[in-house]
């Protein structure tokens, strides 16, 4: 079928006599034939940046490539309005150009056999650039490149890039090449960069303004960190671990893979308000300044997660920037390969921590999609890069990361190792499938690999996995068997290797087994004794919806404290909640195991994953009035918990579940005597980010003070970056509904939504659960909203914004409004579509287990 209609297009765009048939986005009929005719892609690329952040960015462009055939129209992506193309010249001499559904097209008459260039004069698009007034910087990842500079905006046409950046002469920058000249003339500072590597058009990457510069050597490599940061104390603490990380995982990558770091030079940016965690520009790694900044009352979660993220960030170098996906349905690969040889980087750093336990955190995360309606395959089939932002989530985030350590383990890790240094060697500098993946590991190994991802990549779901067994009169197992089914009746089977865990009162035992059909007999677990529980992912490996039986379910509702293991508790708690997400537990069970558990829980990840389920089910799965009885119990056992830990971590641990929980006079009186500073916490600095995030749960609680609260904590907030996120955020905290109102009607314009990151933590807050009745009216017009944002936002900010809408909600009237606007739109998105049932899959929960 592709054949078909790429002929077809060819047909259209060769002939001078038809029109060129182009469309909005990048289309996957024209992205094959440009690359099966255009290759050897340079651009040279100069920017006059000026001070004030709402004066235009004039360019210069000339694109330099080769073509492999005559007759075809060339075409460019540009994302903006004709009026910013100020002229296109080919060696000096004007041509005809039109303009038309974001794209330049320029007749094939202009054009050769071979060596071409074109050259552009332009109006850079502000859409990715993140214009600040002290600093701005690109993100152009999927397909944003085209909204600031002309560009062939597709993963599969490398290109070489020569940059000059013109700026305000106390501004600084970097980008992905090596600085080759810095200038300043006229009051004006030049910065010329060096020619990169080839590379794809979502990983080009600049920044440009006042940032502070620190220089370090690790194992004879130069590496700059660039920040806004005006803690001294702060950047001291973190700098040398920053540097040490990112060493660490570079050499590491280096012996996995065999291949030296890829690319000229290694600096990176920690930016203020930044979208994600990180982002994996090549030579300019840019990262959200708090990921890597961290407080001196950081958790051991942080600073774990801190590693990973550096990992993850550094393995990309390799994974997603050497070796490049060819087209955005297999984006899932680079995302898995980076978080994948990241965790496996950060373990031996981190011996005290249970890295399997660790790796069971992507089971709850993926489980929240593939349970849902919404579910979709980790490859997502894709037409036009315009969507390729709604491909990104936690089917490839969470999901790909198990499916991939089933893999390694079918194949073992050395032939796995082999396969991942083949692919990198081959490709080296170009793009791959994951098919064209399977095919080297399907060479080095026995296994069928192609039948195995059908199921597992190609498509969406998790098995639901049943036991079949009987208890004799002798009290020994009598008849044991493993079966799993299809959620959606389509007679999938999912493969996989499970542990069969038996839980005695001295004991356990564990039988494994290999269900690769529907039902598996398991002749060794006859004769055995009854067991107190079953648990079939004994291993917390296996993957699917593990139903429980009731003897195994009273047993861990009364016991699950009593487990040696932590890995295995930490399984069984996966499972727990599941079954009450299912109907089978109460939540206050659910809570009341949590708060028995947390009294002997030694596994710091199980007892910040145990408040987090408590913290789940008070406020999305009991009503108010079951949260007010419920709330002097959990605030004490908090208070008691923060009050007895030794730690930082641990402190700051109980701290932050225990003032999101607040809700009596008494521990709102206490939170803000420890706001006003008239109390401390023994053991527990608070940074100004701590009372920043004090003041905003003071304020939402609604109480005579909230105002005087917000007004006097931005007074006392010193850094400007975290000052203008606060002011931004303070409307959607405010007491006053009407107040609220109006902050809701602006950010429904887009300017409003520039920096994302802060929208969306003011729409948590607009919808959170004390204010849940009054922003059901948000409902309806967010919903509406989420094509726009999708076309305008960055990769994650759909989903994001409307998991802020419907995570606080849990009434049948907002129930109705959902599905009000899924009928009332039948032809709506279908990837929109998904997203909103992801989102709304704990509000429909929530509301069921509520109306029993």
């Amino acid at each position: 079928m592709k054949r078909f209609i790429l002929f077809a297009a060819i047909l259209f765009m060769g002939c001078e006599s038809h029109k060129t048939v182009i469309e909005p986005g990048v289309s996957w009929v024209l992205a094959e034939h440009r690359k099966a005719t255009i290759s050897v892609v340079r651009y040279e690329i100069e920017l006059d940046i000026p001070r004030e952040v709402n004066a235009p960015i004039n360019g210069s462009e000339t694109i330099r490539f080769q073509l492999s055939e005559d007759g075809h129209d060339v075409v460019l992506d540009f994302r903006q309005p004709s009026d910013h193309i100020h002229g296109v010249t080919i060696k000096g001499t004007p041509i005809h150009y039109e303009a038309r559904a974001e794209h330049i097209i320029f007749s094939a008459k202009h054009f050769q056999i071979g060596e071409n260039e074109v050259t552009i004069q332009f109006r850079a698009g502000d859409m990715s650039l993140n214009r600040n007034p002290e600093f701005l910087y690109t993100l152009f990842v999927p397909d944003r490149a085209a909204t600031a500079i002309p560009c062939f905006d597709q993963p599969n046409l490398k290109g070489k890039y020569t940059l000059t950046l013109h700026t305000p002469s106390d501004w600084t920058a970097l980008a992905n090449g090596p600085l080759i000249k810095e200038e300043e003339k006229d009051g004006r500072r030049s910065f010329y960069f060096g020619e990169t590597k080839p590379v794809s058009t979502y990983i080009l990457a600049f920044a440009a303004g006042k940032f502070e510069k620190v220089i370090q050597e690790r194992n004879g490599r130069t590496m700059t960190m660039f920040h806004r940061e005006t803690d001294s104390l702060k950047v001291d603490r973190n700098t040398d671990a920053i540097f040490d990380l990112h060493s660490d995982a570079i050499t590491w990558m280096e012996d996995y893979t065999g291949i030296p770091y890829p690319f000229q030079k290694f600096d990176f940016a920690l930016i203020p308000g930044f979208q994600y965690g990180g982002m994996e520009h090549p030579g300019a790694i840019f990262y959200k300044d708090a990921s890597l900044f961290l407080e001196s009352s950081a958790t051991k979660s942080q600073y774990l997660g801190r590693a990973g993220l550096i990992a993850h960030e550094t393995a990309h170098m390799w994974f997603g920037d050497l070796v490049t996906m060819n087209w955005f349905d297999d984006v899932w690969t680079k995302e898995v390969f980076a978080g994948f040889m990241g965790g496996k980087i950060v373990n031996p750093a981190f011996p005290e921590i249970n890295h399997d336990l660790r790796f069971l955190g992507n089971y709850a995360s993926a489980y929240g999609v593939d349970r849902s309606e919404g579910a979709n395959q980790i490859r997502q089939p894709l037409e036009n890069l315009n969507m390729a932002g709604t491909l990104y989530g936690s089917i490839i985030y969470a999901k790909a990361p198990v499916v991939m350590k089933h893999l390694e383990r079918m194949v073992g890790e050395d032939t796995f190792q082999k396969g991942m240094q083949t692919y990198l060697s081959t490709y080296a500098f170009e793009n791959a499938t994951w098919p064209d993946l399977i095919k080297i590991l399907d060479d080095l190994s026995e296994e069928d690999l192609t039948s195995w991802s059908q199921v597992w990549v190609d498509e969406p779901d998790r098995p639901t996995i049943d036991l079949d067994f009987k208890i004799g009169t002798d009290g020994n197992i009598s008849r044991f068997a493993v079966t799993q089914s299809d959620p959606k009746k389509k007679n999938r089977i999912w493969m996989q290797h499970l542990n069969l865990r038996f839980g005695y009162d001295d004991r356990d035992e564990t039988i494994p087994i290999f269900l690769n059909k529907r039902r598996v007999s398991v002749k060794g677990a006859k004769g055995r004794q009854a067991p107190n529980y079953i648990l079939t992912n004994g291993e917390g490996v296996g993957y699917g919806y593990f139903k429980m039986d009731e003897n195994t379910r009273t047993y861990l509702l009364g016991h699950l404290p009593e487990i040696e293991d932590p890995m295995v508790r930490g399984t069984a708690w996966l499972n727990i909640w599941d079954d009450m997400l299912y109907g089978h537990a109460e939540p206050s069970q659910i809570i009341n195991l949590g708060l028995r558990a947390l009294a002997s829980e030694n596994d710091i990840l199980n007892i910040q994953r145990i408040l987090g389920r408590i913290n789940s089910a008070y406020w999305s799965y009991l009503n108010q009035d079951q949260r007010k009885r419920m709330a002097a119990k959990l605030e004490q056992a908090y208070k008691s918990h923060l009050d007895g830990s030794e730690s930082i971590s641990m402190k700051s641990t109980f701290f932050r579940s225990l003032r999101s929980i607040t809700q009596t006079d008494e521990g709102y009186a206490w939170l803000k005597r420890v706001w006003e500073k008239e109390e401390s916490i023994k053991g527990l600095p608070l940074s100004e980010r701590d009372y920043i995030s004090l003041a905003s749960e003071l304020a939402l609680r609604g109480k005579s003070d909230s105002q005087i609260i917000l007004d006097r904590q931005l007074d006392r907030i010193n850094n400007p970056d975290r000052k203008a996120r606060f002011a931004f955020i303070m409307p959607a905290l405010s007491k006053d509904e009407s107040v609220r109102d109006s902050f809701f009607e602006s950010i429904k314009k887009e300017e409003n939504r520039a920096r994302e990151p802060w929208v969306q933590a003011a729409v948590g807050y607009l919808h959170h659960p004390l204010r849940a009745a009054s922003a059901e009216k948000y409902i309806r017009p967010s919903l509406e909203l989420l094509e726009e944002i999708q076309r305008t936002g960055d990769i994650f900010f759909p989903a994001r914004f409307i998991s802020a809408t419907l995570r606080g909600h849990q009434s049948e009237g907002a129930v109705q409004i959902v599905d009000t606007f899924l009928k009332d739109y039948p032809k709506y998105s279908p990837r929109l579509k998904l997203k909103i049932l992801q989102a709304a899959d704990g509000l429909y929960r929530s509301a069921h287990i509520l109306n029993q």
